[in-house]
């Protein structure tokens, strides 16, 4: 028989809406992993900031984080254009990134024993957060493709918005990633870049799937 990883780290770095978040969700499902989202973390600390203002302080902050319901993440006022730029502004916090990243490497580590491992996604996954990921993946898509995905994805949630609105959003949101002082999105030597741009959500599900199964399967 062959042997399985008995607990696998996945780790997946990402600009925005590159389809990361699909990808990461569809190989969680799989293979039974404790899936989180990093960066709706930042963006549910933008919203507070934006709209309860009064919340916004250190206190407040590490108690909701310690105290976070992985479930109150999936909320759809966390995707509006708003929440994302204010929350690219907030990841540059390094007080505010210290209390993040000791939830994400508990989560990474310490998942649930119903779990057989974890898939993280986000900007700093794959040398800040888990360094030691048995998978890691830096997935992309051209730009104008990114902004379409986004742009698609918010006027089915009725949020009024443009496509030129979008795309500026997504370019501002690169530039801050990309540049920023602290963790700052970059893809490893050692990750797997994978181009969504011409690929469906099943097509690069078994791309990454075909991976993983190569090496617990070896």
């Amino acid at each position: 028989m062959k042997k399985k990883i008995k607990f696998i780290k996945i780790a997946i770095d990402s600009p925005a809406a590159a389809g990361a978040g699909t990808i990461a969700k569809s190989i969680s499902k799989h293979y039974n992993l404790l899936y989180l989202d990093t960066g709706k973390i930042y963006r549910m600390l933008a919203y507070i900031k934006i709209y309860q203002k009064r919340n916004f302080n250190k206190s407040f902050l590490k108690w909701k984080i310690r105290n976070l319901n992985l479930k109150n993440l999936q909320h759809k006022n966390l995707l509006s254009d708003d929440v994302s730029v204010e929350a690219s502004s907030i990841a540059k916090d390094k007080n505010i990134r210290k209390l993040v990243n000791s939830f994400q490497i508990n989560c990474a580590y310490n998942p649930p024993k119903k779990f057989n491992g974890s898939c993280l996604d986000g900007r700093d996954i794959t040398y800040k957060i888990i360094p030691d990921a048995d998978f890691k993946f830096f997935i992309t898509a051209n730009l104008k493709i990114r902004a379409k995905r986004r742009f698609q994805e918010l006027k089915k949630l009725k949020k009024k918005v443009t496509y030129l609105k979008v795309l500026k959003s997504i370019k501002k949101r690169d530039k801050s990633d990309y540049n920023r002082r602290i963790s700052p999105l970059k893809k490893t030597k050692d990750s797997i870049l994978i181009n969504t741009s011409n690929l469906s959500k099943r097509a690069c599900f078994l791309k990454i799937k075909k991976i993983i199964d190569r090496e617990i399967n070896s």
